[in-house]
């Protein structure tokens, strides 16, 4: 089949590209100083007591101990960070302001939305940690406009993972969006659908698979399943919650970019900056993939299981760089995990290499 043709770079090519205008590096530099700014106003507000409990040294192992489960799943001692509930309402207002400096409209409105299907799943179990304000800030580092620091805000079916780089560049994954219900279906939210695009846009590309496209797009999970029954609860997201995405659990990678016909390979890119485009723009051109993904040539799409709503089914997005996996597979094919991962760059762990690789050499 044809491959569609784009001028600008591929998902590898970016990897090593700078920001290649003074513009583009002002909005850069520019949302790093806002972020830095919201970090320390939320900080100030904070008591000594609450700001020991927010704040870690940016080298703290808690940096990459990240979790989308519900806080009684996490062992032995749960999160770490100041939660929403044990703000007062000014400390809160500058807490959400942070996740705002790093989310597009959309990227917030679907965290927000996440945070507000908590009390949803209160009302149908009654279960205490089902709960709108058992969301967690923390800050790792020193926020500084020019500096190396980092901050989460995470709780369940969310975790917004940031680092920054000398001011200069920045890291968003993993970032992890879930809702569990998938769509409401009763109540004063009934029709809610938080993560609407990331399911309908795959399963639009799905069906217009022929028979052997199917046939190579078609993965079994099973075999890798079997390694993480340990971890029942998040065993659908093959990654987990380890600090390190492991590129040997996907060596069956389904069709290539290059096996779609045009409309199939604009469709799984729309797909792709679906999970990109929850971070504003200013931030996605400090990362290594410069805004928007345009090119798909290194990339393949696999799925598992049906294809239409209602049915379990999973599906991952790989490149060489990075990883998006969703699985729909609870609660009656109503309960979605949706993640986007880096290789080598989760935390900004291939950015700090090399930058204190120079540090060192000076």
């Amino acid at each position: 089949m044809t491959c569609l043709s784009f001028s600008l770079m591929s998902v590898s090519q970016a990897s090593s590209a700078e920001p290649n205008n003074k513009w583009q590096k002002a909005q850069i530099s520019k949302a790093s100083a806002e972020m830095a700014a919201v970090a320390k106003r939320w900080l100030a507000s904070l008591s000594k007591e609450q700001r020991a409990q927010a704040t870690f040294k940016f080298d703290d192992e808690q940096r990459s101990k990240w979790h989308f489960v519900p806080d009684f799943v996490i062992k032995p001692d749960g999160r770490k960070g100041l939660t929403i509930g044990q703000m007062t309402p000014q400390q809160r207002i500058f807490a959400l302001a942070l996740p705002a400096t790093a989310l597009s409209n959309r990227g917030y409105l679907e965290m927000m939305s996440i945070r507000a299907l908590e009390k949803v799943l209160y009302d149908i179990e009654g279960k205490d940690y089902r709960d709108p304000e058992l969301y967690y800030v923390s800050i790792f580092g020193k926020p500084n406009p020019k500096g190396t620091w980092g901050w989460r805000f995470e709780g369940h079916h969310l975790s917004v993972n940031v680092t920054i780089i000398n001011g200069k560049k920045f890291s968003v994954t993993p970032s992890f969006f879930g809702s569990n219900p998938g769509k409401v279906t009763s109540g004063n939210l009934a029709g809610v659908e938080v993560l609407e695009k990331e399911q309908t846009l795959a399963l639009s590309l799905i069906q217009s698979f022929d028979n052997d496209q199917m046939a190579i797009a078609t993965i079994d999970t099973s075999a890798m399943d079997k390694k993480l029954l340990q971890n029942s609860v998040i065993r659908e997201v093959l990654t987990t919650d380890v600090p390190k995405a492991d590129r040997g659990l996907f060596t069956f990678k389904g069709i290539s970019f290059a096996d779609l016909d045009p409309s199939q390979q604009k469709k799984l890119l729309k797909l792709v900056n679906v999970y990109t485009t929850r971070f504003r723009p200013e931030i996605l051109n400090g990362t290594r993939y410069k805004g928007r993904i345009k090119d798909g040539s290194d990339l393949y799409f696999a799925w598992s299981g049906g294809k239409k709503r209602g049915e379990f089914h999973y599906y991952r997005i790989q490149s060489k760089t990075f990883l998006i996996e969703f699985a729909n597979t609870q609660n009656n094919a109503n309960h979605v995990h949706a993640v986007w991962r880096e290789f080598d760059g989760d935390f900004g762990r291939d950015y700090l290499s090399e930058h204190f690789s120079k540090h060192h050499k000076k």
